[in-house]
């Protein structure tokens, strides 16, 4: 049966679309350029990018007005290529390994999308295709009708997302707020707050386009999660399941378990139409003047107080360790009056230290502030008000605070040492221990809630004991820098264990027929870490054999299995102003680049030479030993000398 023929039996169930992809079939949507594509790859992307980063964050006052230019580099479309490959396939294809025709229809699709001719999720007409799909002249009716119905968005979908992410990432990196941490599904003021920051007819019409899709893709999303029901979903979780040829291998257990302990906050990823892996910047875009007016905020609140300890002068006074008392008037009017804004996703924190009046003002300002810009009507239980002492629930910690009473020792003028009671806050971040629970019980990993069971691992049922004990080591350690600065984190890092350990134990029991935890334990000590086998197969060589052969894998032992081997709290000083490490090397590279800069550092380095840590350190040590207090004598002599 020809092509012609499987499409006149189609165009009864989609007629509009199959009328499209005979026709496109027929004239042949992609000829070749007249211009050797190769001709067209004249710079390297990775550099394109680099220098778009760097002029973003040095003019980040003055926008981009045009970003045509950086849409017509073949380059950029070369490496979105390639990443998208990567991400529909699994591998990364080498940039020499691009055959000719898939750099004629990048091309096409590049001039398609400059000459406003593109179209999202256009399935009967593809200007390239995934390089694992089959020809369409070489599939069948049903496949054929499979892929107009299917609700997964076109490879060149996901090309066409990369370049622009590339391209306006930077730009809109630049100009965010450092309160603003991640994204938040929002689609009413996206448009608007795109259109301040870039004036690109092109790009804005691809935005616009993508965000029309919106109510279509929920719609499909919602009914493919229908779709499955839980017997199947059940009896998927045990079956043995093997890769085709060309599918990307999954991500490993132990991240998809850690992603299922994503608190509430971070759960959900904005997916707005046909916009795809644009959404979490779009949506930074949107809140980014949210972000501003809070900082605007926290600069009008901040009133200092003399009599304070902490902040007298300046916002930036305190930079302190707040794991440590501070020792501030326990009542009064006299305290400094500061505030604290974060943001992640569509949750935010506000941090007051003042009197509750204030609390309800600036909640009032909110209220107005979101109705009158991105016409969202907040409820006061939405906004709630809760005092530090009751605690407040963020990223599954509770923030609080404790007031203590430490005993102060200083030695008077007359040399008699006193002891002073003083009263002190202290600030504690703790890992809850129920919500622990319930993102566990979630996973199927225990059951029950005041006393929770855990139940065995099925989904490393038909993995060997060395690859299933690996993969809860990398868990536990990811859980553990997850609880880095939980007050309690050696009891809720205990208890995962415990319940990993536990997991693993009624797993093994089940696998090598033992009956009870107990045995497992006692065969394969407390960590798990001796090799078990079925009591059944006496004729298997030793463990011991196997391995020095190297046909089977060194075990590691589960770790913290025992209290002493879990890391404490890290009470480290978190900078206040914090500034993410490539930011930072922007800015620092920026400063390398002016010329005014650079001659003052070569002049110093001249005037003063180089000197090598060690003697400035020794320098030190020796005057605080001899004099009590660091001094310029060594200047003063190299002054001496030049002179």
């Amino acid at each position: 049966m020809s092509l012609r023929t499987k499409i006149k039996h189609l165009t009864g169930a989609f007629p509009t679309a199959i009328r499209h992809l005979s026709s496109n079939l027929k004239r042949r949507p992609h000829p070749p350029p007249r211009q050797d594509p190769y001709s067209l790859l004249k710079e390297d992307p990775i550099q394109v990018l680099s220098d778009l980063w760097v002029k973003s964050f040095s003019q980040n006052q003055k926008p981009f007005n045009n970003l045509s230019g950086f849409l017509s580099k073949l380059d950029l479309w070369l490496l979105a290529y390639q990443r998208a490959c990567a991400h529909a396939t699994g591998s990364f294809p080498p940039r020499n390994a691009i055959p000719s025709y898939t750099l004629s229809n990048l091309v096409s699709l590049r001039d398609a999308v400059i000459h406003n001719q593109f179209q999202w999720d256009s399935k009967a007409e593809q200007f390239i295709r995934n390089p694992n799909d089959k020809p369409l002249h070489l599939l069948s009716n049903r496949k054929l009708q499979s892929i107009l119905a299917s609700p997964t968005q076109p490879f060149q979908d996901r090309v066409v997302q990369e370049v622009l992410l590339m391209i306006l990432e930077p730009v809109f990196e630049a100009r965010f707020s450092a309160k603003s941490h991640a994204f938040r599904p929002d689609l009413n003021v996206v448009l608007g707050c795109v259109e301040k920051s870039v004036k690109d007819k092109k790009v804005l019409n691809l935005i616009k386009s993508g965000l029309r899709g919106a109510e279509k893709s929920r719609k499909h999303l919602v009914h493919k999660a229908e779709k499955v029901s839980p017997q199947k979903r059940k009896k998927g979780q045990t079956k043995k399941r093997i890769l085709s040829e060309n599918e990307p291998k999954p991500d490993p257990y132990w991240l998809r378990a850690f992603f299922g302990f994503a608190p509430e906050e971070a759960a959900k990823v904005p997916d707005y139409g046909y916009c795809g892996i644009l959404s979490p910047l779009l949506i930074n875009v949107c809140l980014s003047e949210f972000d501003y007016m809070m900082e605007n905020k926290i600069q009008e609140f901040f009133m200092p107080c003399q009599s304070d300890s902490i902040w007298k002068h300046s916002i930036n006074d305190g930079c302190h360790n707040p794991s440590w008392p501070e020792f501030v008037p326990s009542s009064g009017k006299e305290k400094t009056r500061k505030m604290e804004y974060v943001r992640y996703a569509g949750h935010f924190l506000v941090g007051i230290r003042g009197p509750r009046e204030e609390a309800v003002r600036i909640r009032k300002e909110i209220i107005e502030f979101c109705d009158n810009k991105f016409g969202i009507r907040l409820d006061n239980s939405k906004v709630e008000i809760e005092h530090i002492t009751r605690g407040i629930q963020f990223l599954d910690h509770i923030i609080s605070r404790r007031v203590i009473h430490p005993t102060l020792r200083y030695t008077s003028s007359g040399g008699k040492i006193v002891s002073e009671k003083g009263v002190g806050t202290l600030l504690s971040v703790t890992a809850s221990l129920q919500q622990c629970v319930r993102q566990f019980r979630r996973l199927a990993f225990v059951k029950g809630d005041k006393d929770p069971e855990p139940l065995p691992c099925t989904s490393m049922l038909y993995s060997g004991q060395a690859h299933t004990n690996a993969q809860m080591n990398k868990l536990l350690e990811t859980m553990a820098d997850w609880y880095r600065y939980a007050d309690n984190r050696k009891k809720i890092v205990g208890f995962c264990a415990y319940v990993i350990r536990s997991s693993l134990a009624k797993l093994y029991a089940a696998r090598y027929r033992l009956k009870s935890r107990a045995k497992v334990y006692k065969i394969a000590s407390r960590d798990l870490s001796r090799p078990l086998r079925e009591s059944s197969n006496n004729s298997a060589p030793e463990y011991s054999d196997l391995l020095r052969m190297g046909l089977v894998d060194a075990i590691e032992g589960v770790q913290f299995s025992r209290m002493s081997y879990i890391p404490s709290c890290d009470y480290t000083p978190f900078p206040r102003n914090w500034v993410p490490d490539h930011e930072k090397l922007l800015r620092e590279y920026i400063k390398l680049q002016d010329a005014k800069f650079f001659c003052e550092l070569n002049k110093s380095v001249k005037k003063q030479g180089l000197c090598l840590p060690q003697d400035k350190i020794s320098k030190i040590v020796w005057d605080f030993k001899i004099l009590g207090f660091l001094s310029d004598r060594f200047n003063d002599d190299k002054e001496k000398e030049s002179t």
